[in-house]
């Protein structure tokens, strides 16, 4: 096997690099690293994350003087951090300081804490990377420490005191958001505040001080193992009790939506005849909001993702999700019109939406109550938002309200003396559109209510 067949952000690790070889995610570890996979494996500590679900889970194919080759159990689904909601972020965080406490324990540390490191499967986050353990060495302080500040505290904290939004920027700053920018944004009373300041302000102000990162004064530090375990314990108590201030307008949208009771029943059954006659395996629910519809089908897939722009319903669907054990349930954020781009170096380490979910391949997709904002607040015409919809899935369950939807005279109110420009949002032209990437194979009006549900079919 050659390095040339390696994925594109496996390039950062020394120790070894994942290759994909016939849809199958294998890794191959460099002799540089064997002492610590050997030692590792031979403890029982990988099988210990493994049963705890810590762990991606792998296999070892082969062994030889130049290379070991494992399999990984494979994710259908990846999500990045910056598709995380707070509370899913919250959850990354304290399981990475959960693994770096048991490492720690066991003779172990994480080399690097990067925030990439974890996403979620069946219903809960799951470190990924094989290879981030190295040997514990005594007295030395958590190599991995500033990282996890930069990836994992420091944004919690921005959000929490700022707004989830700040959970975006660590896609502009891949390898964490810088400290001392960190500090800026922080309200001056955090200063009083022993976690924040100790490890925030004061972290900034080392790094002014020495122009130079905290791995490179660490190597001079001296810490304890208790030492290092009681900063743990501080940065976890203080990440668990953090929460959000923000309200959102969509956070509890079927609580206040213009259905009827009736007509929020009639949707669903007519969703779930449709489904019932696809039998999917996989779904997307695109602004799927907390996940209800999904929740509702009778006949439920072996996994749905469920996405929304909004941060506090899909924190709303996590919790949901964690309370009820649904493990076949994804939930994670995205702006239909901005969806999570490539980035990192040639834009290929943090792959695309795009290109994760054509990947994915869902047997159905949902759109319920998007098109409008997808037409009206986004300006986006019926082609590109069909053309979007087909690239990635057989069958589209849409529904489209029409112009007298309350929620559809409410856009198109805000455009104000703009407004005539928006007269082609009508369901002919709707239609025409569509029906230029589907074929129609069904439609039904939800009775008492001005909205059509649609079953398309990818030409």
């Amino acid at each position: 096997m050659n390095a040339k067949n390696a994925h594109s952000s496996s390039f950062r690790d020394p120790s070894g690099y994942v290759f994909i070889d016939n849809g199958d995610i294998k890794r191959t570890i460099l002799p540089i690293y064997f002492k610590q996979y050997r030692a590792l494996n031979d403890s029982g500590f990988y099988n210990t994350l493994f049963q705890n679900e810590l762990l991606i889970p792998h296999k070892e194919l082969s062994s030889s003087d130049e290379e070991i080759i494992i399999k990984a159990e494979k994710i259908p689904f990846i999500t990045y951090p910056y598709e995380w909601s707070f509370n899913m972020y919250k959850e990354a965080a304290l399981l990475t300081l959960k693994l770096q406490k048991f490492s720690l324990e066991n003779g172990f540390s994480l080399k690097d804490a990067s925030a990439f490191n974890i996403t979620f499967y069946n219903g809960k986050a799951i470190f990924i990377d094989t290879l981030s353990f190295d040997f514990y060495k005594e007295n030395t302080p958590w190599r991995a420490y500033k990282q996890f500040i930069t990836h994992f505290f420091g944004p919690l904290v921005l959000a929490h005191y700022h707004g989830a939004q700040q959970l975006k920027l660590i896609s502009n700053f891949i390898d964490g958001i810088p400290v001392k920018m960190i500090s800026s944004m922080l309200p001056f009373k955090t200063k009083l505040s022993p976690t924040l300041y100790s490890n925030i302000h004061l972290l900034a102000k080392l790094e002014d001080k020495h122009n130079e990162d905290y791995e490179g004064e660490s190597k001079e530090a001296s810490l304890s193992k208790q030492g290092q375990l009681n900063i743990i314990k501080s940065l976890y108590d203080y990440i668990k009790k953090l929460d959000l201030k923000e309200q959102s307008e969509w956070g509890n949208y079927y609580n206040k939506t213009n259905y009827t009771d009736d007509a929020f029943i009639k949707k669903s059954d007519i969703i779930n005849t449709w489904v019932n006659t696809i039998q999917p395996k996989s779904l997307i629910d695109v602004g799927g909001n907390d996940g209800t519809f999904v929740r509702k089908l009778n006949n439920q897939a072996k996994i749905a993702l469920v996405c929304d722009i909004d941060n506090n319903a899909v924190d709303f669907n996590h919790k949901t999700m964690k309370l009820n054990k649904e493990q076949f349930m994804l939930p994670f954020v995205l702006d239909v019109l901005n969806p999570s781009a490539g980035i990192g170096l040639n834009n290929k380490e943090r792959d695309s939406f795009l290109n994760r979910v054509k990947d994915f391949a869902p047997d159905v997709t949902f759109a319920l109550a998007v098109i409008h904002h997808m037409s009206l607040s986004g300006n986006v015409p019926f082609s590109q938002s069909a053309k979007f919809f087909s690239s990635f899935s057989k069958y589209l369950i849409i529904e489209f309200p029409k112009r007298n939807d309350s929620w559809v005279q409410r856009l198109l109110n805000n455009k104000a003396d703009f407004k005539s420009h928006f007269d082609f949002y009508s369901q002919m032209n709707f239609e025409v559109a569509y029906s230029k990437y589907f074929n129609i194979e069904s439609k039904e009006l939800i009775e008492s209510s001005e909205r059509v549900l649609y079953l398309l079919k990818a030409l």
